[in-house]
């Protein structure tokens, strides 16, 4: 089976491709059913071998050429001019190479794609939300602004991730947001149970929108709610399921 992914008409330009990759058109199976992209899971590494080289095919590149990292919620980011050797610990990849995979993983977290079109610049994050808070898409921004990008024309989607209707956090959670700026309260409402719910996309758009990009756009996909579509670390643990898959956003260029 051919992977299904989704674009975003902000990234659909010459000269790129990208895609936002779900759960479906693997082959792994259980938790993991059917297109895992987390070599860090706890699913058989060689149905993770399949699914990626699935995604790359789809993508027309190499297997070897889809990069990912061993992600850890910093605000690390490594600048590619090769294929890895090894997966490095940080959460952003950028580069000025043709040919390479730039990817996120996520099930639940956002996975943020830039480029910069004029400048042949391109980057992926994965955003958290200690990611965010900490400013995992400003160090990217910044990275991509070395190989000579420009702020003013990069342009940021942010892929499939949490919605704020199924994002229920503490209100020590919620106090430790607010302390850095008391308009992030905005990114908050009592859900159903007096809890807060964070609106994680929103507040990544944010911190885009203040690293002064003006080009900035996000899938309305919910990864908790869309069951069939995407992995989701929150959906399995209040179904009490063991393991979770990772999805997978890349961007290449051409």
């Amino acid at each position: 089976m051919t992977p299904p992914f989704k674009t975003h008409d902000l990234l659909d330009v010459p000269g790129l491709s990208h895609g936002f990759f779900g759960r479906r058109g693997g082959v792994s199976s259980g938790a993991y059913d059917s297109l895992n992209a987390g070599q860090n899971s706890d699913d058989n590494p060689d149905d993770v071998t399949e699914n990626r080289r699935r995604i790359a095919k789809q993508m027309d590149i190499s297997a070897i050429h889809l990069q990912s990292l061993n992600q850890i919620h910093s605000t690390k980011v490594v600048t590619l001019t090769s294929p890895l050797k090894e997966r490095p610990q940080a959460d952003g990849l950028v580069t000025n190479v043709s040919g390479l995979g730039l990817s996120a993983l996520g099930a639940d977290c956002g996975p943020v794609l830039f480029a910069d079109i004029d400048a042949g610049v391109i980057g992926s994050c994965h955003a958290g939300w200690r990611g965010a808070f900490s400013g995992v898409t400003t160090r990217t921004i910044e990275a991509m602004e070395k190989l000579g990008a420009n702020r003013n024309n990069i342009r940021a989607v942010l892929g499939p991730c949490i919605s704020q209707e199924n994002y229920e956090v503490g209100h020590d959670f919620r106090d430790n947001i607010v302390a850095e700026r008391d308009s992030f309260d905005a990114f908050f409402r009592l859900g159903p149970n007096d809890k807060p719910h964070f609106d994680l996309k929103g507040f990544i758009l944010e911190k885009l929108r203040r690293a002064g990009l003006e080009h900035v756009a996000a899938l309305p996909d919910c990864t908790y709610a869309d069951k069939d579509t995407y992995f989701s670390y929150r959906r399995n643990t209040h179904d009490g399921i063991k393991g979770y898959g990772r999805n997978l956003s890349t961007i290449i260029l051409r």
